[in-house]
């Protein structure tokens, strides 16, 4: 299946969009993307907890998920910036604040300029000097390599985008340490695993959406069992996460046996979706399973963390 960008007379400009009302507070909220936000600072939270081993440092932890969760919100409000005339292409997100005009782009970008300025500040300032570039890096893929570059123009911008979505546990972790040892690899490891199956199962359930708004997304350009294929290679990797953090002695059983179970369970629904008789069907089962798989594998993993 090869990629075709949506013909000019398909396309949707900013400046067509009819008037709406002003922008609200849940405006400003809602393009921060509170949802991922959520998800990602209990991974920043786990790889703290993960780090002090039970002996906690409330005011750096609440300074640190804090410099996170700013450096987040300024990348998705980034993101929604240059984002604003693609999302018109959408259905899931045409009723966004910016493509709706309920908030103007200027806005938008000082607001995003002035999270990430103060998100970075403080991971620098009460994180520590390893915590902030972290940050650094998470914003410049996700903001820069991901969304200005490769998101609209390679298959591969979920699977380096992934760079990003896995820096807040290492923020978390190095916070504590200061360094970058086989635990915080790990945790990176894990969080980059786990984005492009769990999105490209979105991605499947939405295919027809992406290829309408011109993304080259792998369901889009390779098709839908190429797709399945490629899920495969990183779910058999990530059962190898589990393992290694039992084995290095950073979590207990409970953790790896949880952990691994997940992992299989995850690689065995992905399997059974060559033989799936409604692709949409199965894809919802997958993304639903994914974001399960993370919330209790890292609960997981901060109850069993080692003394």
């Amino acid at each position: 299946m090869s990629y075709q960008a949506p013909s000019d007379s398909a396309a949707i400009s900013v400046s067509q969009t009819p008037p709406s009302e002003s922008g609200t507070w849940r405006d400003f909220i809602n393009i921060t993307k509170p949802g991922i936000i959520r998800s990602n600072l209990i991974a920043a939270f786990a790889g703290f907890w993960l780090a002090s081993h039970w002996d906690f440092q409330y005011g750096k932890m609440i300074m640190t998920l804090l410099g996170t969760a700013l450096v987040m919100a300024s990348s998705c409000v980034f993101n929604n910036y240059f984002d604003r005339e693609l999302d018109l292409k959408m259905e899931r997100t045409r009723e966004r604040s910016l493509p709706t005009g309920r908030l103007k782009p200027r806005v938008v970008l000082w607001y995003a300029i002035t999270l990430g300025v103060l998100g970075i500040g403080i991971l620098f300032i009460f994180s520590g000097v390893l915590a902030g570039i972290f940050g650094v890096l998470g914003a410049f893929v996700y903001v820069v390599i991901y969304t200005l570059w490769l998101k609209r123009s390679s298959t591969w911008s979920t699977s380096v985008g992934g760079i990003s979505g896995a820096m807040p546990p290492v923020i978390g972790y190095v916070a504590v340490t200061g360094t970058v040892d086989m635990a915080a690899w790990l945790l990176f490891a894990m969080l980059f695993l786990w984005q492009p199956p769990h999105f490209w199962a979105l991605g499947i359930r939405r295919v027809e959406e992406y290829r309408a708004a011109g993304y080259p997304l792998l369901p889009v350009v390779k098709g839908i069992r190429r797709t399945k294929f490629q899920m495969i290679p990183y779910l058999i990797v990530l059962i190898m996460v589990p393992i290694l953090m039992y084995t290095y002695g950073y979590a207990g059983i409970y953790y790896m046996v949880i952990s691994l179970a997940l992992s299989v369970m995850w690689l065995y629904l992905a399997l059974k979706g060559f033989r799936a008789k409604d692709d949409e069907v199965w894809a919802k089962k997958v993304f639903l399973f994914s974001i399960n798989y993370l919330t209790l594998s890292l609960i997981a993993m901060i109850i069993n963390t080692t003394f």
